[in-house]
């Protein structure tokens, strides 16, 4: 018996102000979109999320003790090369990949997830050289 799937909806181009909020809500929601489960036709051997823009990474409300307690990990490969980062220094070096690790980190370990990061736009602050998608602003307290 042959069936047949509908084709993937074309993405739509959101944008996302991160100021003031925390590292956690905004990527849980960034996930829920990039992943399409808030569309009704979502198919999870389909990719059918949208693009996010995210602005103003710089700007998350981060708590202190957090700052210094949370550590990042890489480990290069070699014995005894276990490199260790917190999260101040990564906000004060490169608050976008913050963002994304978190991102990364709720998606599902699939053939999928590198295109649906693929669709993650994270800018430190509120420039963004997407303006002829004409991104539709998206609420967070909504999903």
């Amino acid at each position: 018996m042959k069936t047949s799937t509908l084709p993937p909806p074309v993405p739509v181009w959101l944008i996302v102000d991160a100021s003031g909020k925390t590292i956690g809500a905004v990527a849980s929601k960034v996930a829920h979109v990039l992943r399409g489960k808030h569309r009704p036709s979502f198919s999870p051997h389909q990719l059918c999320g949208d693009h996010v823009i995210i602005l103003n990474a710089a700007k998350l409300s981060i708590l202190p003790a957090k700052a210094h307690r949370k550590m990042y990990y890489h480990h290069t490969g070699m014995l005894g090369h276990l490199q260790t980062t917190s999260l101040e220094k990564m906000m004060e070096k490169k608050p976008e990949d913050v963002i994304q690790k978190a991102v990364k980190g709720m998606l599902p370990s699939n053939r999928l997830k590198p295109l649906m990061l693929k669709r993650l736009h994270i800018f430190k602050d509120d420039r963004h050289p997407y303006a002829p998608q004409q991104p539709v602003p998206l609420d967070l307290s909504a999903l």
